[in-house]
């Protein structure tokens, strides 16, 4: 019998060469029938329709392991929250994305392949629709930025204090919205621990067509407000775990790491801690003395640094996966890696060929789209 994950990859093998299409449609036909949704959308809808495919290929790679995407899709569900999301909403939605996929198949269409997108579609809005009402928090909270800092050409640190409590664990990240770009949400790490003020750190990168990070980085200032949603990720400390730690940054990878390590600062004294940090230039490496103080203080933290792109620079140098591998071996350490979608997956491929097990390692991707 033909399993629900294989029959969801051939029918979407149907359409994927014309996604942008299939995209198109969709919107037009749920904004033609429901022209109220319109206002639930960001006004520059190009990142949105990526946004669409990229979660359509995801649920159909996935479905073949639902318990491992149910949590993902009940914090998905928390975090639609933000958008004003309700029952009705999804019913919509599923309608117009099955009529835009069906469209697009042609002739090799089937009823069978209209049950699976139905199957799937009706267990993702359930999972979504049940942690969204499962959720006691605010849909977003306000927070107004009390400090704002360039620390480079295309780099910003600046901190923001909510107005009501946010709850979260180091190594997560939100999503933020600001006045600036209306309704449109991008997801950034929290560069710290929990504090006892409340406050939040983010590290913001201005991609070369990031609406939000570009004006997160050159437009925002102390006294703006933002709206944050509830936090998810789980790239976060293991308490079980005693073994050591290698983290693997680049960019504004860097945030999370340094959430991580606020927190180890606060309790840890007996595993050594090995950061990696690579970077095209050495200009980029922004906040290194801090890293290095806290280094000074804390003799079980090692920092390696490594460019890749610039001559003569006296440190390592070479792609940070190369770097890493050539410190091992890593027998028995847990990883974390966070940095760019290609940095990222260039480090899972070269700790996957040194046989790290994939249980001991967590990461994250950024990018503004």
């Amino acid at each position: 019998m033909t399993s629900l994950s294989t029959i969801l990859k051939e029918s979407w093998g149907l359409v994927e060469d014309r996604k942008d299409r299939v995209a198109a449609h969709f919107y037009a036909r749920l904004f033609l029938s429901h022209p109220q949704l319109r206002e639930l959308f960001p006004v520059q809808m190009d990142t949105q329709r990526a946004r669409l495919l990229g979660a359509i290929v995801s649920a159909v790679q996935n479905f073949d392991n639902p318990e491992g995407i149910d949590g993902y899709l009940r914090s998905l569900g928390r975090d639609h929250r933000k958008f004003h999301v309700t029952p009705e909403h999804y019913a919509q939605v599923k309608v117009a994305l099955i009529d835009a996929i069906r469209s697009h198949a042609g002739e090799q269409w089937t009823s069978v392949y209209e049950q699976a997108w139905n199957d799937v579609y009706d267990h993702i809005a359930a999972t979504m629709t049940a942690g969204a009402a499962g959720d006691t928090n605010p849909p977003y909270w306000h927070a107004e930025v009390v400090h704002h800092e360039r620390r480079g050409a295309d780099v910003a640190v600046f901190t923001c204090r909510p107005l009501q409590p946010l709850a979260f664990r180091a190594g997560q990240y939100v999503s933020i919205e600001c006045g600036y770009q209306p309704r449109l949400w991008r997801t950034y790490s929290i560069a710290n621990a929990p504090r006892a003020d409340g406050t939040l750190d983010f590290h913001v990168r201005a991609a070369g067509g990031g609406w939000v990070s570009g004006a997160l980085v050159r437009r925002l200032r102390a006294g703006d407000m933002l709206r944050l949603a509830a936090p998810m990720g789980s790239m976060t400390l293991d308490p079980q775990s005693r073994r050591d730690i290698v983290f693997i940054t680049g960019g504004t990878g860097l945030a999370p790491v340094k959430a991580l390590l606020d927190e180890l600062t606060r309790y840890n004294r007996t595993r050594w801690i090995h950061l990696f940090r690579g970077e095209r230039q050495r200009d980029d490496f922004y906040d290194h003395e801090h890293l290095d103080r806290i280094a000074e203080s804390f003799p079980w933290l090692t920092i390696v640094r490594a460019v890749s792109d610039e001559q003569g620079y006296p440190g390592e140098r070479g792609a940070i996966p190369d770097v890493v591998s050539r410190h091992g071996p890593w027998r028995d350490h847990d990883f974390y890696v966070a940095g760019s979608a290609a940095m990222v997956n260039a480090t899972l491929r070269r700790l996957t060929e040194m046989c790290i097990p994939s249980t001991r390692i967590k990461y994250d991707a950024f990018t503004d789209a």
